[in-house]
């Protein structure tokens, strides 16, 4: 393979590597163009070498970064929908001096008092109200509806549709399925999964899984990663 060129102008978008070459990803980079601000360069997958995704060349495995890096790309973009991973990556990238930008898209809807995380990505159509946070490796999923003073810990993922009340607060990890409903002032634990279509109007406690109108308890979640 061939060295990637990077150069651009001043002006130009800065080049940008996203991990991950499925569909989660095909999404995220049509948002980073959108965005403008940065252009992909590459997309990592050790399965899929050769091949590429919306036009961006899958390079081969994560070795690869090293020898971007060495081509002067600084910014990186974690595309997987593995919340567990996606954290686990997100920090080793942080640690080797990488720089994790999130990505806006310009059809969502954000609050100047909100606070957005490294690595997130925020899809077309959601909107973060007033003084809500969202932490870092987050995904903010297509006509999400996140309001007011809402808490959201690092690699959680709200899904297409999903609407949180006011003073939500979803704990590291949380994953809430399509059209997911979360009542105000409600607090679900690490990890928690609540199914598609789900209405959460009590607390829910860490690493269970739950599903219905109102939302209850199934079983404990598997050990195994989503």
């Amino acid at each position: 393979m061939g060295r990637i060129v990077t150069e651009r102008s001043a002006s130009g978008p800065a080049p940008l590597i996203v991990i991950g070459a499925g569909g989660h990803a095909k999404v995220v980079i049509e948002a980073i163009r959108a965005q403008g601000l940065f252009e992909p360069v590459g997309c990592t997958d050790p399965n899929a070498g050769g091949a590429r995704v919306l036009g961006v060349e899958i390079i081969g495995g994560d070795d690869q970064l090293d020898v971007m890096r060495a081509d002067g790309v600084r910014h990186i973009f974690v595309a997987l929908g593995d919340g567990r991973l996606r954290m686990r990556i997100g920090a080793a990238l942080l640690q080797k001096g990488f720089v994790l930008p999130s990505v806006i898209h310009p059809a969502a809807t954000i609050s100047p008092s909100a606070r957005i995380g490294r690595g997130v990505v925020v899809m077309a159509g959601a909107v973060i109200n007033a003084e809500a946070s969202i932490g870092d490796f987050a995904i903010v999923n297509t006509l999400a509806s996140i309001d007011h003073d809402c808490v959201l810990g690092a690699g959680v993922h709200v899904a297409p549709r999903t609407a949180l009340a006011g003073c939500v607060q979803l704990g590291e990890g949380v994953f809430l399925g399509v059209g997911a409903v979360v009542k105000p002032n409600i607090k679900i634990g690490d990890h928690a999964v609540v199914g598609a279509g789900g209405v959460v109007v009590r607390d829910l406690p860490p690493g269970i899984e739950a599903v219905g109108v109102p939302a209850k308890p199934r079983s404990k979640k598997p050990s195994s990663e989503r």
